[in-house]
């Protein structure tokens, strides 16, 4: 037993010394063995004087590919209109707000609406600093290197955000029609006014830091913290303007018929327009890195302190498409988020895994699979966007989708994106179904603890 336990405590010391190595820089030797593997062939020269003269995602479009996916789909959701986020990350919210307003287009019998982005961008804005602030009084007795403490100062606040934020946004302070609340310079170009505010929450958290470590109760804390709020407050309505508590609308119809004039409240107006409970559409991920047909909620994956996190299903990419398909037969447009940048052809709007071949120009195969890329971070969610239609087959079978962006009408396919079913599988990754189109076991999977994820996981990731 001796003679064993000596055996394993001289192998760990072999296997530590192995691995502890010194990192090997590259020497002489080395690049002159690098170097002779570079064959120079006509092949070569063509690639290389082609890059270093011109774009490499116009050099790799796959001329083979083009002109093979038609602009035909058996079946769409009825929708009009498309929206321009423009240099802002806002895409959650034109998602969300996109998402829901088929159901006023038909309501009202009009020929395109268009939800205020700006009025919820503002309270979003605020929800946020405030649940900032919330963070660091909870945390300022850590130390500023501690894991939450360091994110929360490196994210206070941003206008990015997920399905939850645009649900909770709207539950507690309804919508507005756009001409009530329009953009502004701020909410159209957003860069400058979230520096802003993220170099103010920080000075606000020093503050509040300050204030714990000289022994300040509670009650100062939270006052001091409503006053660094009215600042944001006036800071939110010099750059957004000011949201409407009350407000008169009227529409004229397709028919050229114009209703009454009627005052709403930004509640009113969203219990009458919409009339649907924003907690009975369920998120759904398809993320192989973990397992499936369980629960995850990642911390402070939301924009109110007292909003509800970021809490989703994980499931096989095909439950996901049979929801999808039975939400747009019924006329029910979905919200979803994809890493958008991968294979997408601007001048067609397709996402299609054919559209560059990379391989041929530099010679060499980029084979990671979807767990792969997600693990090493070379793919996840980035934007999201509205799911409209989908092409189906004779064997019933998917074979392309529609989706309606928020990048302008001039983008793509007359705004619009065409994603094929492989680049579907490749690259979505989160879907909002509404209940009746969830089937009951994959509902009574909500019922299972949830698996907390930390808010520094890669899938805590905004969609922008």
């Amino acid at each position: 037993m001796k003679k064993r336990i000596i055996s394993v405590v001289i192998l760990t010391i072999l296997s530590m010394t192995i691995f502890a190595q010194q990192f090997k820089g590259l020497s002489p030797a080395d690049l002159a063995k690098i170097k002779s593997s570079l064959t120079k062939d006509a092949s070569f020269n063509a690639s290389q004087n082609a890059v270093t003269a011109n774009g490499i995602a116009k050099l790799a479009v796959n001329r083979e590919n083009i002109g093979k996916i038609d602009t035909y789909f058996s079946n769409k959701v009825k929708t009009k209109g498309i929206t321009d986020q423009k240099s802002s990350g806002r895409c959650w919210l034109f998602t969300g707000l996109n998402f829901v307003r088929p159901k006023v287009i038909e309501k009202l019998n009009l020929s395109e609406f268009e939800f205020s982005q700006n009025y919820s961008f503002f309270w979003d804005q605020l929800e946020k600093s405030n649940l900032f602030l919330e963070i660091i009084i909870a945390t300022a007795s850590k130390p500023m290197d501690d894991k939450t403490v360091e994110w929360a100062f490196k994210n206070p606040i941003g206008d990015g955000g997920q399905w939850t934020t645009f649900a909770d946004i709207v539950t507690k302070y309804g919508v507005v029609p756009k001409q009530v609340m329009p953009e502004t310079e701020q909410s159209d170009n957003t860069s400058k006014i979230s520096a802003l505010l993220t170099s103010k929450l920080r000075e606000f958290g020093l503050e509040i830091r300050g204030m714990v470590a000289a022994g300040k109760k509670i009650d100062a804390l939270n006052n001091r913290k409503m006053e660094m709020l009215s600042n944001i407050y006036r800071m939110l309505s010099i750059a957004l303007g000011n949201p409407p508590e009350t407000f008169n609308w009227r529409f004229k119809d397709k028919d050229d018929k114009i209703s009454e004039l009627k005052t709403y409240t930004p509640m009113s107006f969203y219990k009458e327009m919409l009339g649907v409970d924003m907690q009975d559409y369920i998120m759904f991920m398809n993320d192989p890195t973990r397992e499936y047909n369980k629960v995850y909620e990642i911390e402070y994956d939301r924009n109110m302190a007292d909003g509800k996190n970021w809490k989703y299903v994980n499931l096989p990419v095909d439950a996901l498409k049979k929801m999808a398909i039975a939400s747009i037969k019924a006329n029910n447009a979905l919200y979803f988020s994809c890493d958008v940048g991968k294979f997408l052809l601007k001048e067609n709007g397709t996402l299609d895994v054919n559209n560059y071949n990379y391989r041929d120009l530099f010679q060499t195969s980029f084979p990671m699979n979807k767990t792969q890329r997600i693990k090493t971070f070379d793919s996840g969610s980035s934007h999201a966007m509205t799911l409209t239609g989908v092409d189906i087959d004779l064997n019933g079978k998917p074979t392309k989708w529609l989706i309606e962006n928020s990048w302008g009408s001039s983008y793509g396919y007359n705004g619009q994106l065409i994603m094929t079913d492989e680049w579907f599988n490749e690259y979505l990754f989160r879907l909002v179904v509404y209940k009746d189109f969830v089937p009951e076991d994959i509902q009574k999977l909500l019922s299972q603890p949830a698996i907390k994820l930390p808010p520094w996981d890669p899938m805590f990731s905004p969609e922008q």
